[in-house]
């Protein structure tokens, strides 16, 4: 829904609302918040709150660095399971330096100028997600155990599906908070689950996951559970991805439809996303886990594309006539939602620019033969690291002193992995209670 700023003060005092807390998340894609008061928010949407930047891991190298948040009068939303008198709202904030200028290290601001260049481009875009999930039992100490809550497989039901319930709450609270999900169900792996998502413009679909991190997290911790995003919680079990879902259109018209003129563009868009992925996987598929995915049980291993396989990097699900769409089955839902969207929409749109060709499709879903013809995903995260800076094109997107700060600390992360004689307590040390 659609407000000014007058029309989200009026929202909040219409509705007893006593707390605001403004929301933001780091270039990892960690949310971070800050707490106001209502007769605050007047001062916020005109001047800004400042918090200090250089506290915030990959914001700033300068240590005495602070930055504004400013509210977008646009996502504001109730936080359901807070108290129904005295309620809270989040609001989503853009990130300024004092001077007023946009901070560049702000995911909103590249995926808003990645959003102008498609509409330059008389092209729009809707994104939709499926974002997968495992439920984890707890310790008697509170910490987390490596027991799935249950061992159902696909779309089985209770009892079997211990997270039935679970799930039930979490879509409620998100049609509370204005978010539509669309499905919602058990996956393969023991204890794991997914929900997906109506297609949407792509800020509100950033802002929508987001959001539903936060209410998956919270459900979970009410219900004496831990919710795990881990792109590969379980070695010998189904990985969590993101796939993401481009719905394309031109004057209204779905390019990736059967008989749209367009197609040519919806071929070059695609031709795009495949030729920079290498050099964009670092912030796609930002963990030294993310890489344990890739290659088994359905998730892609090779950059390829298909109109007949559901399991390669690209393929086209079964649609109705009108909502025909590419699916990208690489990412995974430890990402920055804002500079991942950013990067795969000026990739797609580099591609129209320069009408790069699209490969042949590959036919089949086990063709290991044909499989070799492609070139393969990043095996690891210092190959994708390595891809990452020396790619003019993220240069392109993401500011120099960002890239550096966010590659330094992955670099980290990778040695951290590299040196460990126990990769798993490695892992879980640097991402389990995160992610």
């Amino acid at each position: 829904m659609l407000r000014t700023v007058e029309e989200a003060l009026q929202f909040v005092e219409d509705n007893d609302v006593k707390f605001i807390r403004l929301l933001f998340c780091d270039v990892f894609g960690v949310q971070k918040t800050i707490s106001i008061m209502p007769n605050e928010l007047p001062h916020a949407f005109l001047y800004g709150i400042p918090f200090e930047a250089s506290a915030v891991k990959g914001f700033m190298s300068n240590e005495s660095a602070e930055l504004l948040l400013f509210p977008d009068p646009n996502s504001i939303a109730f936080l359901p399971w807070r108290p129904s008198t005295g309620k809270v709202v989040r609001v989503f904030c853009n990130i300024c330096y004092a001077d007023g200028r946009p901070f560049l290290g702000d995911g909103r601001f590249m995926l808003n100028q990645a959003i102008q260049r498609l509409q330059a481009a008389n092209l729009q875009c809707k994104l939709g997600t499926e974002c997968e999930f495992y439920l984890l039992e707890l310790n008697e100490d509170g910490s987390i155990s490596h027991r799935p809550n249950d061992y159902a497989g696909y779309l089985d039901v209770a009892p079997l599906d211990k997270g039935e319930d679970v799930r039930r709450q979490i879509c409620l609270y998100l049609e509370e908070m204005g978010i539509q999900p669309q499905t919602s169900q058990h996956e393969r792996g023991p204890g794991q689950n997914e929900i997906d998502f109506k297609p949407s413009d792509p800020m509100t679909a950033a802002d929508d996951f987001l959001s539903f991190k936060t209410v998956v997290k919270t459900v979970a911790n009410y219900n004496g559970l831990h919710a795990s995003m881990l792109p590969k919680p379980f070695p010998d079990q189904y990985g969590c991805g993101l796939h993401t879902h481009f719905f394309m259109y031109r004057n209204g018209e779905n390019i990736f439809g059967a008989d749209s003129p367009h197609q040519t563009t919806a071929r070059h868009f695609i031709a795009g996303i495949l030729n920079r992925i290498s050099e964009i996987t670092l912030f796609l598929n930002s963990l030294t886990n993310s890489y344990a995915r890739f290659g088994s049980f359905e998730a892609p291993a090779y950059i390829s594309w298909s109109d007949t396989s559901r399991f390669q990097l690209v393929s086209f699900p079964v649609s109705t006539i009108n909502s025909v769409h590419m699916e990208l089955r690489s990412p995974d839902s430890c990402l920055n939602p804002y500079l991942a969207f950013a990067l795969l929409l000026n990739a797609g749109l580099e591609g129209v620019e320069q009408q790069l060709p699209l490969s042949e499709p590959l036919q089949g879903d086990d063709v290991p033969t044909e499989q070799a013809k492609f070139a393969q995903l990043p095996r690891n995260l210092g190959e994708a690291i390595k891809a990452a800076e020396n790619s003019d094109f993220v240069k392109s997107v993401i500011s120099e002193e960002i890239l550096e700060l966010f590659v330094s600390a992955k670099r980290d992360e990778w040695q951290y992995y590299c040196a460990a004689e126990d990769k798993t307590a490695a892992e879980e040390k640097m991402y389990l209670g995160v992610y």
